[in-house]
């Protein structure tokens, strides 16, 4: 007997993934008509004079495909802001390559550097789309939590106590979502000690680097010549210049990971869309549309923190990303997911529970809100909780 077609189920990569707790916030928001202070994308447009370059691209016919690396002029343009920031000069040719968005630079860098086998590091609280890309390698991902009790710094102990003969890969991320935490000085010095000492390379998640608070720097791998020498520096375009929708990114990288890099990438999106980078390559050209971002970001920080100050929730401190944690244990105990829920459905504001970002929950009684939103929005939200 032949077996009913339309019973037969694919053999899943991803077995124990379903939807994302983002996806499932914002459809809860647009139920209830709540104010979307979860998802992380901004409320606000981009600068009109971005778009005016996207048209002008379109309209001189930049419309076929870019090269697979990227545009040369994007990928000097990137290689100028990468010397600029952080003193290290990338070759544009063969060290640098235009991705769909920092998530596809993620995938794209696991899968080109950790085998069957192998095992990644990742420090939790951790992104959710590092988990995914590690199981597709076929690797194994070895959890290290960040210390919740000294403002989820990094335990680098920890982390030597996690390696064994297999580790391949450590993900880091700094600016972190979802803590709002910074690597500083003595961090990179911990990884340089520790990068000595093995065979380890690095997937650098710096997507938040231009939204760094309170005059501090960003700490890029790429401000050192051992850690950058062992990582894939990847940042996004979407998330610097508000046009997330874009998913436009790129990898900073020595050659030899990067060919590896780009063995995989071509396979996977081959390029990226032409008129975009066209447009970013000219707008990146003026280092103000950068590095004013900090400024910009850390007005709206100030303003949600000092205004959750008139509600129970009490927030901890944000130093990077735009993104906040506050604890919700004035108001209720029960467990995060279910709390944001009911933020939601009954006082009309959306947030993100912390524990989904732990490849085993943990329940710390904490939510993210993200704070990249027009003024007037994030004073709606506050005025929404203050009645929780």
């Amino acid at each position: 007997m032949q077996p009913d077609p339309g019973t037969h189920a694919a053999r899943s990569r991803l077995p124990n993934v379903g939807t994302t707790i983002f996806t499932v916030m914002s459809q809860l928001a647009l139920e209830h008509g709540a104010v979307n202070l979860g998802q992380g994308f901004p409320d606000f447009d981009c600068d009109p004079n971005l778009k005016a370059l996207v048209s002008q691209a379109m309209a001189q016919g930049h419309n076929q495909y870019a090269p697979m690396a990227g545009l040369p002029a994007l990928r000097e343009a990137v290689a100028a802001k990468m010397a600029l920031l952080y003193g290290r000069r990338y070759d544009p040719s063969r060290e640098i390559t235009v991705t769909a968005g920092a998530t596809q630079a993620i995938l794209t860098a696991v899968l080109a550097s950790s085998q069957p086998g192998d095992e990644v590091i990742i420090l939790e609280p951790a992104y959710d789309s590092y988990l995914p890309a590690i199981t597709l390698a076929g690797a194994r991902a070895v959890p290290v939590s960040l210390d919740c009790q000294r403002g989820f710094r990094v335990n680098w102990d920890r982390v030597r106590a996690a390696l064994t003969p297999r580790t391949r890969l450590l993900i880091l991320n700094s600016p972190h979502n979802p803590t709002g935490a910074i690597f500083d000085d003595s961090d990179l010095l911990e990884l340089e000690g520790i990068v000595r000492d093995c065979d380890l390379q690095i997937v650098s998640d710096e997507v938040y680097e231009h939204m760094v608070f309170d005059g501090q720097a960003h700490r890029s791998m790429a401000c050192s010549e051992l850690l950058a020498s062992r990582s894939f520096v990847l940042s996004s375009f979407g998330k610097t210049f508000h046009v997330t929708g874009w998913k436009v990114g790129y990898c900073c990288a020595p050659a030899a990971l990067t060919a590896e890099f780009r063995k995989v990438h071509q396979f996977n999106v081959f390029t990226v869309n032409t008129p975009m980078q066209w447009a970013l390559a000219r707008f990146l050209a003026d280092p103000a549309h950068y590095l004013g971002l900090a400024a910009f970001y850390q007005q709206r920080r100030d303003r949600f923190v000092q205004g959750l100050a008139g509600t129970r929730l009490r927030p901890l401190p944000c130093r990077g990303s735009y993104f906040v944690l506050a604890d919700y244990s004035r108001i209720s105990d029960e467990p995060d997911e279910l709390f944001a829920r009911r933020l939601v459905t009954d006082f009309g504001v959306a947030a993100i529970p912390l524990s989904p970002f732990y490849a085993t929950p943990v329940d710390r009684q904490l939510v993210r809100f993200c704070f990249a939103k027009q003024n007037a929005t994030l004073d709606a939200g506050l005025e929404r909780l203050a009645r929780a």
